[in-house]
């Protein structure tokens, strides 16, 4: 049975974390070693996009997890921490995390998601880049010993990520393979 039909039967075809009955799909929970129904939660497009990017969160969406938190499915567990964490600064979940308990593992888990929230490469927004993506300079960058300026707007595909360097991606410009600071190019969507 596919991941997704056991998910919608775990949930009873509801978001696993506010309740919500439409947009569902299923959100692998990194890191994990395997995906599985363990490690996934059931969820709504509006709990998805919030968990996925901190600057569309509402914080009166989230709380929801005053009941969810106590999920005995670790998935759900783990994005409650994860979103209690990422809003405590407001207050109330504070109260909620306090309150909140976790096996080691689970704990370790949250930690490590919540920790990669704020790590990687980020475009001047403060999107999350992938490998692959392609973004736009948003101002004219000189390219040194290239001998030509990558003028503003120039789409850049299909970039590299260094991994010991998040301030920075590869990208061919005009041809050539150049680094280029994260701060000064956007994710094309």
């Amino acid at each position: 049975m596919k991941i997704e039909q056991l998910l919608k039967d775990r949930s009873g075809s509801t978001c696993e974390l506010c309740g919500a009955t439409d947009a569902l799909s299923v959100y692998e929970v990194q890191p994990v070693e395997q995906i599985d129904i363990e490690s996934c939660a059931y969820v709504c497009g509006t709990c998805k996009e919030q968990i996925e990017d901190k600057d569309k969160t509402e914080v009166n969406h989230w709380h929801c997890l005053n009941d969810s938190m106590w999920s005995e499915v670790p998935a759900v567990q783990v994005i409650a921490w994860r979103m209690l964490d990422r809003l405590k600064s407001e207050g109330w979940p504070q109260g909620l995390l306090d309150m909140m308990y976790m096996e080691d593992d689970r704990m370790t888990w949250a930690k490590a998601g919540a920790d990669a929230d704020d790590m990687g490469h980020r475009d001047c927004h403060g999107a999350p880049l992938a490998a692959g993506d392609t973004v736009t300079l948003v101002k004219d960058l000189k390219v040194k010993g290239g001998g030509f300026t990558a003028k503003q707007g120039t789409a850049v595909r299909n970039i590299g990520l260094p991994a010991d360097d998040p301030t920075h991606i590869e990208g061919r410009v005009e041809g050539q393979r150049i680094m280029i600071v994260t701060k000064y190019v956007k994710k094309s969507h």
